[in-house]
């Protein structure tokens, strides 16, 4: 590849890493996964082609010293890490078993967090339930939080990912 090549290459799949990334996060808030796999997932790549591709990202910046390191380091990551993370959700998630079974969870804790741009008034209320030994939260819309300390219990339907992480279909408050 020719340098002008490579510059397209590098700034397309970073791209893609970070608009794979913000699709993550609503996989990973409908699975049941804890982060530390993810964030591991993500450094073991990104150190792995930091290792097999540092001289082709020197020879096509005209960095020196730290600042190459760093540049390549948050390309490799925020790239290959996320595009990697984002295959193992994506693969989970969508070649899960298709029968879900429903069960019923106890509400540990409440909070809520701000609605979108423009609409930060319309709060979202979040309740965290303990799922198997780990404390998963769950956002609801806006619409149940004037009502949210009345729930005590949350039903799911859960279905089993494909490599063990379990999924939420769908979520019930009572």
């Amino acid at each position: 590849m020719t340098k002008k090549q490579r510059k397209i290459y590098y700034a397309t799949i970073l791209f893609l890493g970070l608009f794979l990334m913000a699709w993550q996060v609503t996989i990973f808030r409908n699975t049941i996964i804890d982060v530390s796999i993810l964030i591991g997932i993500i450094l073991v790549v990104g150190i792995i082609t930091f290792g097999v591709d540092f001289t082709n990202y020197g020879k096509t910046y005209k960095k020196k010293g730290i600042g190459l390191y760093f540049y390549s380091g948050m390309q490799y990551l925020l790239s290959y890490g996320f595009i990697a993370c984002s295959i193992f959700m994506l693969t989970n998630y969508y070649f899960a078993e298709k029968t879900p079974t429903t069960e019923t969870f106890e509400i540990v804790e409440r909070s809520s967090l701000p609605g979108r741009k423009y609409h930060r008034d319309e709060r979202k209320p979040t309740f965290r339930i303990n799922y198997e030994g780990k404390i998963k939260e769950l956002v609801f819309n806006h619409e149940y939080y004037e009502k949210m300390n009345f729930y005590n219990n949350v039903e799911l339907e859960v279905r089993k990912g494909f490599f063990g992480y379990d999924i939420l279909e769908n979520k019930r408050l009572n």
